[in-house]
């Protein structure tokens, strides 16, 4: 009769679910809150055993519930805060959720402060950039600067901006303001074609040499618009290898198909 029952019952697990784990190596109990979350264990219930060495109690379930003990146990305190972590309020995936919801704020708020700056730099058709964007410049150039005037006037948006935004995702680099730029440059040439709709137009195309020496091409649209107004619109640049007839017609018609339009439809 000794060795009666010397193993594990699969049978406790439906009486300390919330807390009794199994381990097949070492043939042995284990209390999975006491583990996770205990502060001071001590001897009563076999509290360290519990979380250390194991328990081997194959023929005393007794064990089982000395170890749980009383309402202010050493257990129950450790399981209150088990389940306090899976309360919805409390738990890690609500607390990542609140910081990805105020991250996603924030970046759209800097996202904002930075557009707006570019499209007021872009109306008045100023130059971005400054000879000496440092800390301690008494002049970053007009993007930086504007910038600054914005934050100064809103608290919600100097909280997030410039010194207080993440070194790594200011979103005032040349590289963003250039990303920007042509995001809103393509959502005008969009208000444009539109503005055109299915008229006739006349096309504008002038050639020159850029900083680099590099061939462009700079092509403007006029139309006459619902209102009987005449409409000239700058449409775009593309480089060009050369500026032979049969090279500029092939890249007008490219830009032009990009846009939807057709030669077809140029009058004049």
């Amino acid at each position: 009769m000794s060795g009666f029952n010397r193993k594990f019952n699969p049978d406790w697990y439906v009486d300390y679910k919330t807390w009794l784990e199994y381990s097949v190596a070492k043939d042995a109990l284990y209390c999975l809150p006491c583990y996770l979350f205990r502060s001071s264990v001590g001897k009563k219930g076999g509290g360290e055993a519990f979380i250390s060495q194991g328990v081997k109690c194959w023929n005393r379930k007794k064990a089982l519930d000395d170890h749980v003990g009383g309402p202010n146990s050493s257990h129950n305190v450790a399981a209150r805060k088990g389940e306090d972590l899976l309360k919805q309020s409390q738990s890690i995936s609500s607390v990542l959720i609140r910081q990805s919801d105020k991250a996603k704020s924030e970046y759209r708020t800097r996202l904002q402060a930075s557009i707006t700056t570019t499209k007021v730099l872009l109306r008045q058709g100023v130059s971005f950039r400054g000879h000496d964007e440092s800390e301690f410049s008494e002049n970053r150039g007009n993007f930086l600067e504007f910038l600054e005037v914005i934050a100064n006037e809103n608290p919600d948006v100097r909280s997030v901006v410039l010194e207080n935004a993440p070194k790594n995702h200011q979103l005032t680099s040349p590289k963003i303001q250039k990303d920007i730029v042509r995001a809103i440059a393509s959502l005008t040439t969009k208000e444009i074609i539109k503005d055109l709709g299915d008229a006739f137009f006349c096309i504008l195309v002038d050639e020159s040499r850029d900083v680099s020496t590099k061939e462009q091409m700079a092509v403007a649209i006029r139309y006459v618009d619902k209102k009987c107004c005449i409409i000239e619109r700058f449409l775009g640049i593309s480089h060009v290898t050369d500026t032979k007839a049969t090279t500029l017609k092939k890249e007008i018609e490219s830009m032009l198909g990009l846009h939807g339009l057709s030669l077809s439809r140029i009058k004049g």
